[in-house]
């Protein structure tokens, strides 16, 4: 009986894989080290070998206990747009490049003089900017003219590794969009900027839809693993939709707010709608889309606190937290410690501190980090409205979301509930999901909400909503005041080079 999905996310610290049934049930949990290289400045790069061998192991294990006769489907997901050039035997001519690689910066700039900006937004939804492919492949051109020669194919990361399984080559509808070459109100590569990359049409495989069949697991992977041959694989899926999808957020209005080390937004709306201080992509639901943005500071921020005042106690300086107020006793702070990603696009922006008196303690400071980081999410909220989208339901997860301070700060400031959840596999349940669904073992989308079965709901003070919107006008304010001084800082700060 083939009641089971498996689910791989190819992560840039680990590889996480999890067989699940329709129930959210889970089988079999693995996580295998991965590491990110880099061998020179701006450099990020991944063994894309690496990423095949260890899946290979994974379909071993899971074989070794005997439910590979149970998988009715594989899903796997990855960083997008990873780039991994493969010769004509699907071998990877190089390690690939990540998404966060930075090493095209002469590149970028070349591009943004020779392409109308505006007109290259309207048609991809994208920017010219470190992320998308077209600075890399000239950067290689210049640099690795022998990997371009022998290139036949480029792909992602779960891109190359399910075309690995099955042997059909392919890219997923979201590393076409997030590659920057792809027409998102036509969906297709685009003709005109093809030709103004000088990239041949021919190096792009075919586009698949999230859980679309792209082929079987082969003959030649189970004399490899043992696992059954004949097993559908899927398109699957950029690894921040995938997890998207498997907290739950599948209505328009739903968002997600991640307290990671950066902090992460993600908005589903049922209609595409492109704003240049937000990305965009596709939802793993047809017909959907994800507006999204990152914060480049979030929990990094309270890390460097807690450094720099030597406490790692959690619950004693958030207990001093609570004896301050909203406002954190009237100071603010902009949380640009990394410079700001989404919505302002400032690298030059650093982090301020304002309002200080000699009666502020530790406590008020730590409350007004925490105030920060929320600010920063309402500033996104802020840009939804703008474009005519309202938040109906709001999630919010990982590392920073456990302090009862901050969920309780969050939920006030924006004046709704939040469904807070716990514990979640992330992205690997996400695709493992999109596999079940591929093959009609769970028949709608929306029993994935069901599959969230760790989480608490917190109520908001909206007695308190519209002083935090006060505090948050001044946040908003404070950024315009000091923005022309980030210029002045970045130019004495780079004197003589």
């Amino acid at each position: 009986m083939r009641d089971l999905a498996l689910g791989i996310d190819l992560g840039t610290t680990a590889l996480k894989a999890i067989v699940i049934d329709s129930s959210g049930k889970i089988y079999f949990e693995k996580s295998i080290s991965q590491n990110l290289i880099s061998t020179a400045p701006n450099f990020a790069e991944m063994d894309a070998d690496a990423f095949f061998e260890n899946t290979l192991r994974i379909l071993s294990e899971v074989y070794k206990m005997g439910l590979d006769k149970r998988i009715a489907s594989i899903g796997i997901t990855g960083m997008v747009p990873t780039l991994i050039p493969v010769d004509e035997n699907l071998k990877p001519l190089r390690y690939s490049i990540q998404q966060n690689d930075a090493r095209a910066v002469e590149e970028i700039e070349y591009f943004k003089t020779a392409i109308d900006e505006d007109w290259y937004f309207n048609k991809t939804g994208n920017t010219i900017n470190q992320q998308v492919i077209f600075p890399k492949w000239l950067w290689l051109k210049k640099h690795e003219p022998d990997v371009i020669s022998k290139t036949k194919y480029i792909m992602g990361s779960y891109d190359f590794v399910s075309t690995k399984l099955t042997g059909n080559p392919h890219v997923e509808l979201n590393w076409a969009l997030e590659s920057g070459l792809f027409n998102i109100k036509e969906n297709k590569f685009d003709e005109e900027i093809l030709s103004k990359v000088e990239i041949v049409k021919s190096i792009l495989p075919q586009v698949v839809n999230p859980k679309e069949v792209v082929g079987y697991v082969s003959k030649e992977i189970e004399a490899l693993t043992g696992f059954n041959s004949g097993v559908p694989v899927i398109g699957g899926s950029a690894d921040h939709i995938a997890s998207t999808l498997g907290v739950g957020l599948i209505n328009e209005g739903d968002l997600l707010l991640k307290f990671g080390g950066a902090g992460d937004i993600m908005f589903v709306s049922d209609s595409l709608r492109i704003d240049k201080r937000l990305f965009i992509d596709f939802h793993d639901v047809e017909g959907k889309y994800v507006l999204n943005g990152c914060m480049a500071s979030s929990g990094s921020v309270i890390k460097w606190y807690m450094n720099v005042i030597g406490e790692n106690d959690f619950d004693k300086i958030t207990d001093e937290a609570y004896k301050s107020s909203i406002g954190a006793n009237g100071i603010i702070i902009l949380p640009y410690f990394l410079g700001e990603k989404t919505p302002i696009f400032d690298a030059k922006a650093r982090g301020v501190i304002f309002g200080l008196q000699l009666f502020h303690g530790r406590g008020d400071i730590f409350r007004s980090i925490l105030e920060s980081i929320v600010y920063g999410f309402m500033h996104h909220i802020d840009v939804l409205n703008e474009i005519g989208l309202d938040v109906k339901r709001v999630f919010i997860s990982d590392g920073g979301a456990k302090n009862p301070l901050l969920r309780q700060i969050t939920s006030d400031a924006i004046g709704l509930p939040l469904k807070y959840v716990k514990t979640n596999p992330g992205s690997s349940l996400g695709v493992a999901f999109l596999a079940l669904l591929s093959v009609g073992l769970v028949k709608d989308v929306s029993a994935v909400e069901t599959f969230v079965k760790d989480y608490e709901t917190i109520e908001p003070n909206t007695s308190n909503t519209s002083l935090y919107r006060e505090y948050f006008g001044l946040y908003k304010d404070l950024y315009k005041a000091v923005k022309p001084l980030y210029e002045r800082l970045y130019k004495i700060q780079n004197k003589g080079g």
